[in-house]
């Protein structure tokens, strides 16, 4: 007998999240192109089932790079409309890596299948202009994507419409949305509680508040990041300021 199941893993780049069953795959991101053999591999000594769906978080090609592999694998694919445009206007995109349907802001998308209920919940611009979170309602669990990280900073995406104030947003309705035992899944890190989220979230605001003030002061770029503003947090970070961004591409 089947039963519904999420699982994520992460081989390469950012995590990939599945829920399987008898009524298929629903599959969350897709990792890079040159990975896609071992990603199918892996989803096989899982489920047997098809992949029927596949949604991105946002755009960068640790998460979007196998696109059209797994389309050609006969999925559904679903993403933000802003994603879709952000894709669109890279070089030589492949038109497979591209959603077939699409939805935008305030436009959340419920499945039911495999006994679960599972939200594509657009958020205001926060690591990308396109991000979505992913909501299993029954396994309590939220795939969160790339606006929080906890290995270095956090990396904003300004090129491809990524807004600070939307990180901050997007952290603070996860604390509304998620209850005190829903596991949170990031694209790339630990999984973490809801707990886990404000002491992040208050420390970017923290060292927004000390960046402002150094700017208000008319301070240069050069001459604020010689204030360094997050030295009480250098320590406390894992990866610190040596922390590499993740998901910095989009095509």
């Amino acid at each position: 007998d089947w039963s519904s199941d999420v699982c994520s893993t992460d081989l390469a780049g950012g995590r990939i999240g599945l829920l399987v069953g008898p009524d298929g795959i629903f599959m969350v991101d897709s990792q890079y192109e040159q990975v896609t053999g071992k990603v199918l591999a892996a989803v096989r000594k899982i489920s047997p089932q098809p992949i029927r769906f596949l949604t991105n978080t946002h755009l960068h090609v640790d998460h979007s790079g196998g696109n059209a592999n797994i389309v050609k694998q006969g999925a559904v694919f679903l993403a933000r409309e802003e994603l879709r445009a952000d894709m669109a206007r890279a070089a030589n995109m492949d038109p497979g890596r591209l959603p077939n349907i699409t939805y935008g802001m305030g436009d959340p998308i419920k499945f039911r299948m495999n006994g679960e209920i599972v939200d594509l919940i657009p958020i205001r611009a926060a690591h990308t202009g396109g991000d979505t979170i992913v909501r299993f309602e029954n396994a309590d669990i939220i795939m969160i994507g790339d606006f929080y990280r906890n290995y270095g900073y956090p990396y904003i995406d300004t090129s491809n419409g990524g807004s600070l104030k939307g990180a901050l947003d997007a952290l603070e309705y996860l604390t509304k949305i998620a209850g005190p035992n829903t596991k949170l899944i990031p694209g790339h890190g630990t999984v973490i509680k809801r707990d886990d989220i404000v002491p992040y979230r208050n420390m970017i605001m923290d060292i927004r508040g000390k960046v402002l003030a150094l700017i208000q002061q008319g301070k240069t770029e050069q001459e604020v990041l010689a204030a360094k503003p997050t030295a009480a947090y250098d320590a406390k970070v894992p990866g610190g300021l040596n922390a590499a961004p993740q998901g910095g591409t989009s095509a």
